[in-house]
């Protein structure tokens, strides 16, 4: 059977075992925060969205570690490490202060319905005035819903506070 998904950083998660359903253990090694995947609601939104390279900056690794073991896995040529990896911020801004929180959101909630936080702080973030901060708390780093936060323009900081609670600030200027 010839395999026709080329691993990348740009590769989405649910593209990634869908195709090559072997790999989903080895990405959960790496990333222990994809164990979630096995759960199928979770596996229809966060893996759909989520690319190789964010995987990465969610474990913290180089994005070529990734994506070669993966390629290593199944037959294909390992890529040399220019590749840009997504940096997210994890030291407290200046811009932060508990009494600018106007917005709270709990993404773990949603997902356990079964919805996808990315609208809903997106459209949250386009009504929210200048100088305030949007509080959102997440099982797990959400690298796709950041990027699409900061492509409009918020600042964000991440908060870690144990294997699977996050909190992330956004703030806009």
């Amino acid at each position: 059977m010839s395999r026709k998904l080329i691993i990348t950083p740009k590769t989405r998660v649910l593209d990634l075992i869908e195709e090559y359903p072997q790999l989903e253990e080895t990405l959960i090694s790496y990333v222990p925060a994809f164990k979630k995947l096995r759960n199928p609601v979770l596996r229809k939104t966060v893996a759909r969205v989520a690319t190789l390279q964010q995987a990465a900056s969610i474990a913290n690794i180089k994005v070529e570690i990734l994506v070669n073991r993966l390629r290593d896995e199944v037959g294909q040529d390992l890529v040399s490490g220019d590749q840009a990896e997504s940096k997210y911020n994890t030291v407290r801004p200046g811009w932060f202060s508990e009494e600018l929180i106007v917005e709270k959101l709990d993404a773990g909630k949603m997902l356990a319905a079964g919805e996808h936080p990315v609208g809903q702080v997106i459209a949250d973030l386009n009504k929210m005035d200048k100088g305030n901060i949007y509080e959102l708390k997440a099982p797990f780093l959400p690298a796709p819903l950041i990027d699409k936060a900061t492509s409009i323009g918020a600042m964000h900081w991440v908060r870690k506070e144990g294997e699977e609670s996050y909190y992330i600030y956004f703030y806009k200027e």
